[in-house]
């Protein structure tokens, strides 16, 4: 009995030992025609083993450069694409810095404080008023999808203009959409803050279960 310790390694294992085994037959074909053939057999394989690399951008592009991976690179057969080199491979990627931005609320998220920065330097006072009253109603609607609870009209205008440092501001905090309206649009329930669907199939099951339990009426003899 074979182990498969006493096999040789598997460089890509998800492709599983039998492509490793007919990528080492092709590469001992001594014809070149023959190689190629077999390579084209083996990448339609590798792609019928993994079918979610189809939704890679050039996924065979990317077949190919697994079978000169697993092959070790002494694959000698001709490519639709550029050879890749082991070195370039192996190259670690650059470290990505980690973003620095502060956010003062983060329940808005950070594009929400971008958005109102550059309004601010709207010139024209009907598109700053559109655009002032339109973040008001998305930051309620944010406000209420994380936190689950009702908010002040009054609070969603002050948060507005302190994250556009003072220069926007909603002149009629009362006329925002109504929570009622927002949390029936979310969803939500107003009172507990959970999904309404969650309540109805608890009082259904309740229906149901009630219905269960109730005994048959007896015949009169």
């Amino acid at each position: 009995m074979e182990y498969n310790t006493a096999r040789g390694k598997m460089l890509l294992p998800e492709y599983g030992r039998n492509v490793q085994n007919m990528i080492q037959h092709a590469m001992d074909l001594k014809d070149r025609d023959e190689r190629n053939r077999a390579s084209q057999a083996i990448i339609e394989v590798m792609g019928q083993l993994n079918p979610h690399l189809r939704d890679v951008d050039d996924y065979r592009h990317k077949l190919w450069t697994h079978l000169f991976v697993m092959s070790n690179f002494e694959l000698d057969v001709d490519t639709p694409y550029e050879i890749p080199q082991e070195e370039e491979l192996q190259e670690r990627p650059e470290r990505v810095p980690y973003p620095k931005s502060k956010i003062r609320f983060g329940h808005f998220g950070q594009y929400t404080q971008k958005i109102l920065e550059k309004s601010a330097s709207m010139e024209d006072e009907g598109e700053r008023e559109y655009m002032t009253n339109s973040m008001g109603n998305f930051m309620k609607k944010q406000y209420l999808v994380h936190n689950n609870s009702s908010v002040e009209n009054n609070v969603i205008a002050d948060q507005l203009g302190e994250l556009s440092n003072g220069d926007l501001k909603i002149e009629k905090p009362e006329e925002l959409v109504s929570t009622t309206l927002l949390l029936k649009a979310l969803g939500l329930n107003q009172n507990t803050g959970q999904k309404k669907n969650n309540n109805n199939y608890n009082s259904n099951s309740n229906r149901r279960s009630g219905a269960r339990k109730k005994k048959p009426k007896q015949r009169s003899k």
